[in-house]
């Protein structure tokens, strides 16, 4: 189970705001010709969100679970000139610098529970994945899972790691139980206790340490009551480990 280095593309071209999201991410093209759904940091929802999708996501990828990829998204500011909308105008302005992308996936389809099927096992371990990092994010209202040819991704992890935006009761989140009865996948009889018992060997602290490192510097610079950005990434590392060896998170059926 390998964390990848995280590629590091230019924009080159703002194409649209997708406002399903309420950080109203972006269509974006970049120097490498590719398509990025891009997540802005300097969106109401901030830094934070950033650092959950790439420590949740490329966890997730690591666990060999289907996660688009992410890339880190350097911006101008200038590329906003055009924009006749003045939100999309600000945002950019207040975006210069690295951003986060997720490769655009063309003509996906949005997760239907009533509608697509999954087997429990990948079900189990989606779930898993969402209790350790505490995903208050995956319900049937909003399933953050796309289709794409046929296999589902997962999506959208900025609402990840809750702990993070109080560091100071971070040690709460170590033992609080993930309430799975609103998930999107809780009616595909998720084998828990199967993904328990082959991912929960997986993560450890070499797995963590090489996920958070993938979060750049400056998205961790400056956090009140850390020294500096390694020491934000020892904390992360810290608390998930702490509730990886705290069984209470793991909904009663995986236990």
């Amino acid at each position: 189970m390998l964390v990848v280095v995280l590629r590091k593309v230019v924009a080159t071209r703002y194409v649209l705001p997708l406002r399903e999201g309420g950080s109203l991410p972006g269509l974006v093209e970049a120097d490498d010709s590719g398509m990025y759904v891009v997540k802005f940091v300097g969106a109401g929802q901030g830094r934070k969100t950033l650092v959950a999708e790439v420590v949740t996501g490329e966890l997730g990828r690591a666990l060999g679970l289907p996660v688009p990829e992410l890339a880190l998204v350097e911006l101008d500011p200038v590329i906003g000139r055009g924009e006749p909308d003045p939100e999309v105008q600000e945002l950019l302005k207040a975006s210069g610098g690295l951003n986060l992308g997720m490769d655009f996936l063309p003509g996906s389809l949005g997760f239907d529970p009533l509608a697509f099927d999954t087997d429990p096992g990948f079900a189990g371990r989606v779930l898993w994945l969402d209790a350790l990092t505490g995903n208050v994010d995956r319900s049937w209202r909003n399933p953050n899972m796309l289709l794409w040819h046929g296999r589902p991704y997962l999506i959208d992890h900025g609402a990840t790691l809750v702990f993070h935006h109080s560091w100071a009761n971070a040690e709460r989140f170590v033992s609080r139980p993930y309430d799975a009865s609103d998930h999107v996948l809780s009616g595909f009889s998720p084998d828990l206790a199967a993904a328990d018992a082959a991912l929960a060997p997986a993560v450890g602290e070499e797995l963590l340490r090489a996920t958070v490192d993938l979060v750049p510097d400056e998205w961790l610079a400056d956090e009140p009551g850390f020294g500096s950005p390694g020491e934000v990434r020892d904390a992360y590392v810290r608390h998930l480990l702490a509730r990886l060896s705290e069984r209470s998170w793991l909904p009663e059926a995986g236990r």
